[in-house]
């Protein structure tokens, strides 16, 4: 069966973004040449779940959209038309995520944003987290955890600390 996998990038103190949606404090782990394991990971899935503030982020930030070679589902509220492998689903969350784990398939991503996330987990829908921390304190921002989350246990998977300072770790639920 797939794994939905959150693969998600914080602070030390568990901001996803600074104030604004700003996404500069990554700017510090950027070397030429390493992706944090990224290529890899990306080759594993060919389903993407991205909540639509993160999508529209990306859009408005001239960027076009990443994953357009892959099955992708924009969480929304609103009625939009397909677009390519672009679906912009307004439905039931639980129904899309257990129809995709039952479809044949490698595993799919959950790109954000922590709206999303925190969704997922209230759900019990989330299989793997692959959590990058990014060697920074931001003291304020979009939180990647809501309070109210269940409590939930955790395997480790594997860790992995780079030059750079960032320590990527991977755990599956138990």
């Amino acid at each position: 069966m797939r794994k939905l996998i959150l693969y998600i990038s914080c602070s030390l103190d568990g901001f996803i973004a600074k104030p604004g949606d700003d996404l500069s404090f990554l700017d510090k782990v950027q070397v030429e040449g390493e992706d944090y394991g990224y290529h890899d990971f990306i080759s594993s899935v060919d389903a993407v779940i991205v909540g639509r503030k993160t999508y529209d982020w990306v859009i408005g930030q001239g960027y076009e959209y990443p994953h357009k070679d892959k099955e992708s589902y924009i969480i929304t509220r609103e009625e939009k038309a397909k677009d390519g492998n672009i679906t912009f689903y307004n439905g039931d969350l639980t129904r899309l995520v257990n129809t995709l784990k039952a479809k044949p398939g490698k595993n799919i991503f959950c790109d954000g944003g922590s709206a999303l996330a925190n969704m997922l987990f209230k759900q019990n829908l989330i299989d793997e987290v692959i959590l990058s921390v990014i060697p920074v304190i931001l003291g304020n921002g979009t939180a990647l955890f809501e309070t109210g989350i269940p409590e939930k246990e955790l395997e480790l998977v594997s860790s992995q600390s780079f030059k750079t300072g960032l320590v990527q770790l991977h755990y599956k639920m138990k």
